[in-house]
């Protein structure tokens, strides 16, 4: 289940989305020139150690990637969903709702996690809560059905890896965990972050 796009066309220009995605990808590409010692090191250093948590490393890991896959998922969605939730938030608005999706993704997998002393690293989280923002404010049936089926995965995915834990915490990995509280950040957030005024059609009547 990849979707490529949706369809529901911004009525703005989505800045905000488009500078996300560039920070990111030129950060991966700086990662790519790394030999697989310093990468390593880049890694742990601006990537999210529970064990050793940094609120700096919270902002910082979000813009970190551990392989192509993971950085083009992420930024796929990203592109897909960011464009029309800033659309509706506006895009200083946008921006703040992202950070802050992310920062609950990170502070829930810690809390899940606290004694890791694996790095943290991604975009998923501020991406799942733009998926959450999206799931709330555009209704298209084919975007619900997806966004459930890929929020119960999340979830399901997330009690599979405290299963699977051993000495009481839980299994290393993709941070599940992360990716559901970015997502329900996005659900509840969205309503404090989105202009009441872009919730009404007579408002895109008149951007041009």
């Amino acid at each position: 289940m990849i979707p490529l796009r949706d369809v529901i066309p911004s009525r703005t220009t989505p800045y905000v989305t488009i500078g996300l995605i560039v920070v990111n990808v030129l950060v991966f590409l700086y990662e790519s020139t790394l030999d697989e010692r310093s990468l390593e090191a880049f890694v742990l250093y601006f990537g999210l150690v529970p064990a050793a948590f940094s609120w700096v490393a919270v902002l910082t890991s979000m813009f970190v990637h551990g392989g192509l896959l993971h950085a083009g998922g992420n930024m796929l969605f990203l592109w897909i969903f960011g464009d029309n939730v800033e659309d509706r938030t506006g895009h200083g608005r946008f921006l703040v709702f992202y950070l802050l999706c992310g920062v609950a993704a990170a502070l829930a997998q810690t809390a899940m996690s606290p004694n890791s002393v694996t790095a943290m690293v991604g975009a998923s989280g501020a991406v799942a809560g733009v998926m959450g923002a999206y799931f709330v404010q555009i209704i298209e049936v084919p975007a619900i059905v997806f966004l459930g089926f890929w929020f119960v995965l999340q979830f399901i995915s997330g009690v599979g890896s405290i299963a699977a834990a051993t000495g009481g915490e839980p299994a290393g990995g993709v941070a599940f965990w992360a990716h559901v509280a970015g997502f329900v950040a996005g659900l509840g957030g969205v309503f404090v972050f989105r202009r009441p005024e872009r919730q009404r059609v007579e408002w895109w009547n008149d951007v041009k």
